[in-house]
């Protein structure tokens, strides 16, 4: 496994501790998180969307992010990049968080 594989993988596992805080699921579970993005440097891009347009809590989720992403080896920067296309839809849940929210 390449270090490029290994940090997407961590930085993946690692968001799942950054919960949507009205729904009480993960960002991963919820299908927020669109792309990972991992440079042979290290940095790391996220793109990521929220439940509504104009959900108040994105500057939130992204100061979570850096909290958890911090302490992976070998990560260098990290972005964030808020965006609405594709809309985000319940469908982009996993089936846990379906479940957890009554869509089954």
């Amino acid at each position: 496994m390449s270090d490029q594989e290994r940090i997407k993988e961590e930085v993946t596992e690692a968001l799942k501790a950054v919960d949507d805080p009205e729904l009480g699921i993960d960002i991963i579970n919820l299908g927020l998180v669109y792309e990972i993005g991992v440079a042979e440097s290290g940095d790391v891009h996220i793109e990521y969307s929220l439940t509504t347009m104009g959900c108040p809590i994105g500057p939130m989720i992204e100061e979570q992010m850096r909290s958890v992403l911090a302490p992976i080896e070998g990560i260098g920067e990290i972005t964030a990049e808020l965006v609405f296309s594709p809309s985000w839809t319940p469908e982009k849940m996993t089936p846990l968080a379906k479940s957890a929210l009554g869509f089954v």
